[in-house]
């Protein structure tokens, strides 16, 4: 990793006093026209090149002196003892994203899925994460998938797929829980694909098809209930009102003609059964004008 490289990283201020030690060394022999001069700039400028360490402004990073603790250091440059100072990793302490898997898990309902998500993490306290923690990404990374298999666990299929944010906010604060000894905070987890096998998938497509063409028949059959109940309830009123009747039938004969434009031929029978001829007879009188 880039932090475990940086440790044994000759830094730019380190070059930079190691060649001008060496020099003025240089520099102080050729005037004197002796040697020590250019050795003793060479020795300062290994020491420095060595014992000059930059730690960028988001790290921190623990000296250790002989094998104890002395404290954190960074960031801007900072000096050590070489062979004697020991430095841990860098920590670097700004948010960062951790992409987790859990694959073939079994839900509450025994539904097997594959559950991506990432988690988003940062480390607020330097000297508990390096001195608690042997490799605190790892540790990240595994919390971060037994504790996604066991919210997989407790919730079923359509709470899954319906309710990611309450899945992530859960198993934010599960590994918040686990993680704050360590001087690690979880901020967010976010639940990015749920996955389930082809064959369940296109069985759930069938079903949720299956559902609703038996809500439209539903819908259908419930309409033709309420036609039905209204036919019922014009021919109580027809069969009182004869009158009423014949206006109606008079009504649709009017409306077939308007609409269609055709001219409709009517039995003789038919109009001497619903008295067409003595309401048509009535109509006309009470239209004529008088003389």
């Amino acid at each position: 990793m880039w932090q475990d490289r940086k440790q044994n990283h000759v830094s730019g201020v380190a070059m930079a006093l190691f060649a001008i030690s060496v020099a003025i060394g240089l520099g102080l022999a050729v005037l004197t026209g002796r040697r020590e001069p250019s050795v003793g700039g060479l020795l300062i400028g290994l020491y420095f090149l060595f014992s000059i360490k930059v730690a960028d402004q988001w790290e921190k990073v623990a000296v250790l002196r002989l094998g104890r603790y002395v404290g954190l250091r960074g960031p801007g440059w900072f000096h050590v003892i070489p062979i004697v100072d020991t430095l841990s990793r860098y920590v670097d302490q700004r948010i960062r994203v951790a992409s987790v898997t859990a694959e073939s898990t079994l839900t509450r309902d025994t539904v097997p899925v594959n559950v991506d998500a990432i988690v988003f993490w940062l480390v607020w306290n330097a000297e508990k994460s390096i001195l608690e923690v042997e490799d605190f990404v790892q540790a990240i990374t595994m919390s971060a998938q037994t504790g996604l298999r066991e919210s997989i666990g407790r919730h079923e299929l359509a709470q899954m797929i319906t309710e990611r944010e309450s899945l992530g906010r859960e198993l934010q604060r599960i590994l918040d829980e686990k993680t704050n000894p360590w001087g690690i905070t979880v901020q967010s987890v976010e639940i990015r694909d749920v996955r389930i096998p082809q064959a369940l998938e296109d069985a759930m497509s069938r079903q949720a098809q299956a559902e609703r063409e038996r809500q439209a028949r539903n819908i259908l059959g419930q309409a033709e209930t309420e036609i039905a109940e209204k036919f019922s309830t014009a021919a109580l009123t027809y069969q009182n009102n004869p009158v009423a009747l014949h206006l109606r039938a008079m009504n649709m004969l009017y409306e077939a003609i308007k609409e269609r434009g055709a001219m409709v031929i009517v039995p003789s029978s038919v109009v001497e059964t619903m008295g067409l001829g003595g309401t048509l007879a009535t109509a006309a009188l009470g239209g004529a004008k008088p003389e």
